[in-house]
């Protein structure tokens, strides 16, 4: 005995019947009509549609060399236990994230030397002019942020990245309507119209960043971007001379996710730009596939000070390449009270001048 086929509803998911009357498939639910043709190419479709396929080649960075090894230096922060490194005319003596003291280790050694730098490009003093900007203009700000000698603790460090380069096919599907009203002396109409809106194509990724450090937060290092990538070069040492260098304790394989995740939603807002002219539009599925992904090892330019004021760290970052700034700024309760008694008697002060002006009248 044959098996018919079974259609779900392109609009509610509900299960279509074929309507005799009609000589058409109509939904019982929200009465929709189909042509069988139309369905049956609808579903041709979705059969087609290819899962999720986003892996990668992470082999990135490269072994040291031996002259390069003898020339670095490594210190450990004796409070979050980063490392850092540097040549061996630079000398480390408090940690970039969190400011306490770091002590030299030995050997370099569990870390792969990178594939490229893009160089400091603006230098200490910038840095610590955009921080005066930041914090001026602030009476509610506690003194130690815009204190001269505090600001001078800013330090360049350069922050590992993994950048991550692939072409991603993707397919998208949407359930989309159009809706329009009228009305005449007895009635308001609606009519609503509903569609399966599809867009599919390639687009492609370069150098898409993932910090690879846990003592960055990704927020603050994505807030300054972007970097220029165009102005790196060929990793040599003679450019960590001054500078600091975070050693990356998340690998390339770790930073996977992210990077898709990234990808992900690029290629969700390009493709749903293109989708207009609906009333209303739910995703259903969307499927991508990379192909060539590979990753590299970078090392990206910050300045950075970190101060702790309450019990709290906070942590100010610019962008070594183009001076973008960023960093969450505290309260003193302390000075918006008195900020606050003084509105409050500036006022009565005033109330009190006309008060006696009208009496004297």
């Amino acid at each position: 005995m044959p098996v018919l086929q079974q259609y779900k509803c392109p609009c509610c998911d509900g299960a279509i019947e074929f309507d005799s009357t009609l000589q058409k498939m109509k939904c019982p639910y929200c009465g929709t009509e189909f042509e069988m043709e139309t369905l049956q190419a609808y579903e041709q479709e979705l059969s087609q549609e290819q899962g999720d396929d986003m892996t990668w080649d992470t082999a990135a960075g490269s072994e040291w060399s031996e002259e390069e090894q003898s020339g670095l230096r490594v210190y450990v922060c004796q409070n979050c236990a980063g490392e850092i490194v540097t040549d061996e005319t630079t000398a480390a003596a408090s940690c970039p994230y969190c400011g306490n003291p770091v002590v030299m280790q030995e050997q370099l050694s569990g870390y792969l030397r990178p594939d490229c730098v893009i160089p400091f490009k603006l230098d200490k003093k910038a840095a610590m002019e955009a921080m005066k900007r930041h914090f001026s203009g602030k009476p509610l700000l506690p003194k130690v942020f815009s204190e001269q000698s505090h600001i001078e603790e800013v330090k360049g460090v350069y922050v590992p990245v993994w950048l991550f380069d692939a072409d991603a096919n993707a397919s998208l599907r949407w359930k989309a309507t159009r809706v329009r009203s009228w009305s005449s002396s007895e009635y308001i109409y609606t009519e609503t119209q509903h569609y399966s809106v599809s867009r599919g194509g390639t687009i492609g990724f370069r150098q898409v960043p993932v910090d690879g450090s846990t003592k960055m937060d990704d927020a603050l290092m994505e807030s300054i971007e972007p970097f220029d990538f165009s102005e790196a070069v060929d990793f040599q040492t003679a450019y960590l001379s001054g500078y600091l260098a975070d050693k990356y304790d998340v690998s390339s394989e770790q930073s996977v996710d992210r990077a898709n995740d990234r990808i992900r939603r690029s290629t969700e807002q390009a493709f749903t730009s293109t989708v207009m002219g609906y009333t209303s539009l739910i995703p259903v599925s969307n499927h991508i596939q990379l192909q060539n992904g590979v990753a590299k090892y970078a090392l990206y330019p910050v300045w950075l000070l970190t101060t702790s004021w309450n019990g709290k760290q906070y942590h100010f970052a610019m962008n070594g390449q183009t001076g973008k700034f960023v960093g969450d700024l505290p309260m003193d309760k302390g000075a918006f009270v008195r900020w606050l008694l003084g509105i409050a008697g500036a006022v009565s002060a005033a109330c009190f001048a006309i008060s006696y002006l009208l009496w004297l009248l």
